[in-house]
């Protein structure tokens, strides 16, 4: 079972952004025959500016069309490079009208396998060039958990801003999860002081794997700057795999038999004394 993990440098240009992650996609040694998971960060295909540039595209979605334009184009992806594609997020738009930072999976002929909607809202104060982020003026918080079946083992979903909040990391384990997906765009600032100590801290929590795709760089001529970092951790919180800058994949292969030997040995799910979250989970369709 091939773990790919991309890095990227998104932008306000749509089209480039998929023809970026097209390149990198070409670039991917794939086997013949084997599942191949690939993970790709928040905003792949709209990153920067004022989140009200999401709703523009949040508004293809109209009465009788199935999918979003960037819907389409990343099931594509999946389906033309035959691997199982979390796909970052894009804007969806709800019946009621609302509009959710959402992250779909996509099986390797670019069916829908499950999705997340974001949890948690970045809404902070940050001592970057931004300062004030609110992505709760266009997005609303998702109000379920996710937690799929795939060939690579149960795959549970998280978005950026969620990594701070262990609560959603236990009912994700508690769901069956033993690998967590992490789509991200984090602030250079707040990446340089919490991002590593956060993807270990989770992995620890869970005692699952945690695939941390993560935005890098300078985007739209320096107008937000990400800490990238992207990394592979393991249920013991070991660094398997990451790329500090630049952009590209980190790789590595899951050891199934290190989580059951980790969850064996140290128990936590059993010992854990406090109430579980409850929160439920989104269908796996």
């Amino acid at each position: 079972m091939q773990i790919s993990v991309l890095q990227c440098q998104s932008s306000r240009d749509v089209k480039d952004n998929l023809r970026q992650l097209e390149s990198q996609l070409n670039q991917l040694q794939t086997l013949s025959g084997e599942p191949h998971l690939v993970v790709l960060p928040e905003c792949v295909c709209l990153f920067g500016g004022h989140e009200k540039e999401q709703l523009a595209h949040a508004g293809e979605l109209t009465a009788g069309l199935h999918m979003s334009e960037l819907k389409q184009a990343l099931a594509e992806l999946a389906r033309r490079f035959q691997v199982w594609l979390v796909a970052g997020t894009i804007p969806a738009l709800a019946e009621d009208g609302r509009v959710y930072s959402r992250c779909y999976l996509f099986d390797d002929q670019g069916g829908v396998q499950g999705q997340y909607d974001k949890m948690h809202l970045f809404d902070v104060e940050v001592a970057d060039g931004t300062r004030s982020y609110r992505e709760s003026d266009t997005f609303c918080p998702g109000e379920q958990i996710s937690v799929i079946d795939t060939p690579f083992g149960r795959l549970g979903l998280a978005i950026c801003y969620d990594v701070r909040f262990p609560d959603l990391f236990r009912a994700l384990r508690l769901a069956g999860a033993e690998i967590i997906a992490l789509p991200s765009a984090f602030t250079a600032v707040t990446g340089e002081a919490h991002w590593q100590t956060l993807i270990q801290a989770r992995a620890l929590d869970s005692q699952c794997f945690i695939l941390a795709a993560d935005q890098w760089g300078r985007h739209n001529q320096g107008s937000r700057e990400t800490w990238g970092q992207s990394m592979i951790v393991d249920p013991w919180g070991r660094i398997l795999a990451q790329m500090a800058e630049g952009v590209g994949w980190v790789e590595a292969t899951l050891d199934f038999e290190e989580l059951t030997r980790v969850r064996r040995a140290m128990p936590i799910v059993s010992h854990n004394r406090f109430e579980a979250p409850k929160l439920k989970s989104a269908p796996t369709k």
